[in-house]
């Protein structure tokens, strides 16, 4: 077991993804995420490091330190012996520097900010939207959706629809498509005029089956049979509508994300 922290004056976001994405190279390698954010001080910086330093001697080997900081006296403090520290600002603000030969504002937070009203207005829409057509909550307004995410219950419909509202200002809906719809062999009547705004996901049924079970334990929801024949159901009819979709089963809710944004052709309203 390794100890990663993540060091930032505001909320952190930007170097938990950044590391994350370093350490999940190293699947053999089990690491505790520590996250401290809002060090925007010396005194808390120095308490920072008196953590790490802890940290260090309970495990008996370096942690990690992911940094965002900006300011040049905090991120001095960070380089200690006891921890391998990651400097992203050091690392690509200051050669950009130097390649457009201009310093920058050197303000924390820039990365989630309120950057223009517009874009901010285009986020709190977007979840609003996703959020009050969750689930097939509401069907009526689904002209006004940018995707409306179909599949079985449990697929990821939900997540996928709120990370698409808050990191690219999409409007995403989601309606789940039951055993009732298989009978029919049709789509619920709902969502027959939008068509063109469909866009599946499946899972495969082991994986499904877990997750309905950590839901609803010991249901016919949950069991192996009923998930393989909701999935194989869904599947045929996907494919008889010519609706594209999209299996979720190895897929982090970034990648997820990010596919359905490329693969459906749409626009993203924020940066």
């Amino acid at each position: 077991m390794r100890t990663a922290f993540f060091i930032s004056a505001r909320t952190g976001i930007t170097a938990e993804m950044l590391g994350h994405s370093l350490i999940t190279q190293f699947e053999h390698i089990s690491f505790r995420r520590i996250a401290l954010p809002y060090i925007d001080s010396r005194e808390k910086a120095l308490e920072a490091v008196a953590q790490i330093r802890q940290q260090a001697e309970i495990d008996g080997v370096r942690p990690i330190v992911f940094s965002t900081l900006v300011d040049e006296e905090l991120r001095g403090l960070f380089k200690i012996e006891e921890a391998l520290t990651f400097d992203f600002f050091g690392h690509f603000i200051e050669p950009m520097e130097q390649e457009l030969d201009t310093k920058s504002s050197h303000a924390a937070g820039k990365a989630h900010g309120v950057a223009s009203f517009d874009e901010y207005k285009s986020r709190i829409d977007a979840v609003q939207y996703s959020l009050s057509h969750d689930d097939g909550s509401m069907a009526k307004n689904l002209a006004d959706a940018d995707v409306i995410l179909v599949g079985v219950s449990r697929a990821g419909k939900t997540p996928a629809c709120l990370y698409l509202a808050m990191q690219y200002g999409i409007k995403a809906a989601n309606y789940p498509l039951t055993p009732e719809d298989f009978v029919d062999h049709a789509l619920p009547t709902p969502l027959r005029p939008f068509r063109n705004k469909l866009f599946g996901l499946t899972i495969e049924p082991e994986r499904l089956s877990v997750i309905r079970e950590s839901r609803k334990p010991g249901s016919k929801y949950a069991t192996l049979d009923a998930c393989k024949h909701e999935v194989v159901a869904a599947e045929r009819l996907m494919r008889q509508l010519g609706i594209p979709f999209l299996n979720t089963t190895q897929l982090s809710i970034e990648e997820l994300a990010t596919h359905i944004l490329i693969d459906a052709g749409l626009k993203r309203r924020i940066h």
